[in-house]
């Protein structure tokens, strides 16, 4: 979650698919961007250190990757980018057959296929450790950085989720951001009036499809019970009968109402952007990540905010979702492994923290005196700072299965194919799976 990433701990949010899934490995090969499908070549025989990451890491690594080669001018780099399920797939495969690229997307924590606790436990990363960044990242965070107490992620900090709104479309409402959840439901009644799809959902992206969960249910469990988790671990409390029914149950009544656009299941990611940046849907709930993306499909970027999306009744006592942002991990079969940790170590230098955070609307893991946080994240902060903010879920969950499975009993629940308590058995079941 991506990317996200959630105390403010580390769990991510960005989507993310089971390995090899239904054969789809091969599927994905093939339909694959020829940069990427390139990088299948070993790093020892193109001579480069190969990069590969999600889409929403290019403007960051690219970046930075530019200010690290003028001090190596002599050195060859390759990076590769793509959507997400498609890098996780292709990059898990490499990974188990010794060809993975030397720097890799990375996912924080758990209970994915790209995870830190997934590929360490495999033996397929490099230790960070020793690197001097890696002595800063708060206790807080190491169960998203670590694994048996060694650190194998790179993460430049935590990423929130919100509604990304679009200013002038509720300024024509005569509204301003909710605080509670009956507000969010009394500002979506009047931007329906004004002709405004209030919340602008692309659910055909699969991991669209969790957001609006994760911006709920920390109100509806963790508030009321921070040790939820634990509990779930302990086979103590399941999805079904506990707070996720009741988050659960908000999400289809914002669709019963009608405050989505048409056939979510039949929207992407890129229309939901695209709604809210020409003003025909108001918000579109998402992770602070790709805010960059939302401000580049606008010509006015400025028209753009974010809000912390309310799933309680008390604006004073909002919890909302914030973890550890998708990062970077070193193949521990690289022939390149030296560059790849040298790279990574610059990564963990104070300003290239902050330019990387910079550049998706993150809250850097360490900050100094120059830390410079984006002003659409203010709101957040206040409730980070109360200790109100929580992993993104996904990051406790004991296996691969259990997202894929959210992800589709979100689709089957805007469907109508199943209800609340059939979506949340979906998960149960699946969260009982072994890894």
């Amino acid at each position: 979650m991506t990317t996200g990433s959630h105390s403010q701990a580390g769990r991510s949010t960005v989507g993310r698919r089971g390995f090899l899934r239904i054969g789809g490995g091969v599927a994905a090969l093939a339909a694959l961007p020829p940069a990427l499908t390139a990088c299948s070549d070993s790093s020892g025989a193109s001579g480069k250190l190969r990069i590969v990451g999600v889409a929403d890491q290019q403007k960051p690594i690219e970046e930075l990757l530019g200010l690290y080669r003028k001090s190596r001018p002599g050195e060859g780099f390759s990076t590769s980018f793509a959507p997400t399920d498609q890098v996780q797939t292709v990059v898990r495969t490499q990974l188990a057959g010794g060809n993975a690229p030397d720097v890799h997307v990375l996912y924080p924590g758990s209970g994915s296929a790209m995870s830190v606790v997934e590929l360490a436990r495999a033996g397929l990363l490099a230790d960070l450790s020793g690197q001097p960044w890696a002595k800063e990242v708060p206790a807080n965070f190491h169960p998203a950085y670590r694994y048996q107490d060694k650190t194998y992620l790179y993460s430049a900090g935590s990423s929130v989720i919100g509604a990304i709104y679009n200013k002038k479309a509720f300024a024509k409402a005569g509204v301003r951001p909710p605080g509670t959840w009956g507000e969010l439901l009394d500002v979506c009644a009047k931007l329906q009036t004004k002709g405004v799809i209030p919340i602008a959902l692309g659910a055909q992206t699969a991991w669209v499809t969790q957001l609006i969960t994760y911006a709920l249910v920390p109100n509806a469990v963790y508030a009321k019970n921070p040790g939820f988790d634990a509990e779930m671990a302990a086979g103590k409390a399941h999805f079904r009968g506990s707070g996720w029914a009741d988050a659960m149950g908000k999400y289809k009544e914002l669709q019963r109402r009608g405050f989505f656009n048409d056939n979510p299941n039949g929207t992407t990611y890129e229309q939901q952007t695209s709604m809210v940046a020409s003003g025909k849907a108001a918000m579109a709930v998402q992770v602070s990540a790709v805010l960059a993306n939302f401000r580049q499909a606008t010509g006015t970027p400025d028209d753009l905010g974010m809000f912390p999306f309310p799933g309680g009744d008390d604006a004073a006592r909002l919890w909302i979702p914030a973890g550890i942002v998708v990062g970077l991990g070193v193949s521990a079969r690289s022939k390149k492994a030296a560059g790849a940790k040298a790279f990574i170590e610059f990564l963990g230098e104070q300003k290239n923290v902050d330019r990387w955070a910079q550049s998706v609307a993150a809250i850097p893991f360490k900050r100094d005196a120059s830390t410079r946080i984006d002003p659409a994240l203010d709101g957040f902060l206040p409730v980070i700072d109360d200790n109100r903010a929580v992993p993104f879920m996904d990051q406790s969950w004991p296996n691969a299965e259990v997202q894929p499975a959210h992800f589709a009993a979100v689709q089957n629940l805007l469907a109508g194919r199943t209800d609340v308590d059939g979506a949340l058995g979906q998960m149960d079941e699946a969260y009982g799976q072994k890894s």
